[in-house]
């Protein structure tokens, strides 16, 4: 949408709301169709579903399919549950070969079938090459369209027969240089070809170091070679070589999106495709799994408490501080538990330098807490006038900073090993354990020392 088009100070949500309102649905139409695809999802995903549908009505059928690629998962299910089959066959069918991989598997099994059929053979083939794959591996996000030249042919050769072949594949910044036997040497950039003395062969002025990646190589590894190697496209080979296909940036900004966002989302029990603007029933629903979780290891710190109910009875002060240890607790165990679960996403801990860890965030955590402990010892006997009072939340300030430092590092590396998303159940975990240590710590030391 052209910039002309916006009152001054609206963003692009806001006008269409208020073309919306004002049941101006010829300039919706026009407003939404200027938009790019990935624009007009992210409008879709922010309004409300009676609005979604309107606005879902009035997008052009040849931009249908695009955008449902960049729809989130929740909300492109909601909108292909109302289209009529020969729509979603249609929209499938302007697709390209790796977006339509992403979008087939969501389609109903009839149509799946269908869009199937109405491929040419070598397409056919194509699909299934990427479909072979999981999707978050370099196989599920490669496209099988390439252009490959042999290393002993002269650049004038290689421009005679880009110029006969008429276009080349989006987003081509480079072409991939094969033997005989369609084995990967290297890439050819499309600077260089044009640059170069055209008498120069291929080899003489191919790239051999750029990398092929395997198909089974996640897609975190793959956004990671590309941000290390300023990368914007690479190939994707097999076990002997072979090339089967390639992965450009824009597939790789996707992913790294997603990783962005299942961060976010996990530390809150959801996943990254959830609707924001889902029904009431259906988000208590999702969120009230999470909560029960967390409800029952809340039982678990109360009944610990309950334990030492008679002695927070003879010494209320107690139960003033409390709160201040669960709470240095649960922040410190969250400050390790956060450097943890972003370094196993990025693939930087393994087990050789964990225990380094361990006994890097124990210091840490020990540091922080003698620095916190002091400061809550002097407040508490200034507050209450008692030395012992003091001596024991400062004790229990360092266990419980130290335990909540053990725990940020173990917690996430246990739940890796057993299969867990640490991002998701991470936080439960650490909180129940801090506010486990930090109770007894203090009320059992409490009993001990003023009773």
């Amino acid at each position: 949408m052209n910039a002309e088009h916006e009152p001054t100070g609206m963003t692009r949500l806001e006008t269409l709301r208020q073309a919306l309102g004002q049941g101006a649905g010829r300039q919706v139409h026009r407003l939404v169709n200027s938009m790019h695809p990935a624009e007009i999802a992210s409008l879709l995903e922010s309004l409300p579903p009676a609005q979604r549908d309107v606005v879902w009505d009035l997008v052009d059928s040849e931009l249908e399919g695009e955008v449902l690629v960049e729809l989130n998962e929740e909300v492109r299910a909601d909108l292909i549950r109302d289209m009529e089959t020969e729509d979603l066959v249609a929209a499938a069918g302007n697709l390209e070969l790796d977006d339509l991989a992403d979008l087939l598997g969501d389609l109903p099994e009839h149509v799946h079938q269908q869009v199937l059929r109405s491929m040419d053979s070598r397409d056919r083939e194509r699909l299934h090459a990427v479909l072979a794959y999981e999707p978050d591996t370099a196989g599920g996000l490669m496209n099988t369209d390439t252009v490959s030249v042999r290393p002993d042919v002269t650049l004038e050769t290689v421009l005679r027969y880009l110029r006969m072949r008429g276009d080349v594949p989006e987003n081509t910044d480079s072409l991939f240089v094969v033997n005989r036997h369609d084995r990967y040497l290297g890439t050819l950039d499309l600077a260089r070809l044009l640059t170069e003395d055209p008498e120069r062969t291929v080899g003489e002025v191919m790239d051999a170091e750029v990398p092929g990646i395997t198909p089974e190589t996640p897609a975190t590894q793959v956004a990671s070679l590309f941000e290390d190697r300023d990368l914007l496209s690479a190939a994707v080979v097999d076990a002997t070589g072979g090339l089967l296909g390639r992965i450009t940036v824009d597939d790789v900004v996707d992913v790294i999106r997603d990783e962005a966002e299942h961060s976010v989302m996990s530390m809150a029990g959801l996943t990254d495709e959830v609707d924001m603007f889902a029904g009431v029933t259906q988000s208590a629903r999702r969120r009230g799994l999470w909560l029960g979780v967390n409800l029952a290891t809340a039982f678990i710190a109360a009944r610990v408490v309950g334990l030492f109910e008679a002695t927070i009875e003879e010494i209320v002060a107690l139960a003033v501080l409390m709160p201040i240890v669960a709470s240095m607790g649960g922040v410190a165990g969250t400050q390790s538990l956060t450097l943890m679960v972003r370094g196993l996403a990025l693939g930087q801990i393994e087990r050789s330098n964990a225990r380094w860890l361990l006994k890097k965030e124990v210091a840490v955590g020990l540091l922080l807490g003698l620095g916190a402990a002091i400061i809550v010892a002097t407040a508490a006997y200034l507050w209450f006038g008692n030395w012992r009072l003091a001596g024991v939340i400062f004790a229990a300030m360092v266990i419980n900073l130290c335990a909540a430092a053990l725990a940020g590092v173990l917690v996430p590396l246990a739940l890796r090993r057993f299969g867990v998303d640490p991002a998701v159940a991470g936080g439960v975990v650490l909180t129940t354990v801090t506010d486990v240590v930090g109770f007894s710590s203090l009320l059992g030391l409490g009993t001990l020392v003023l009773m």
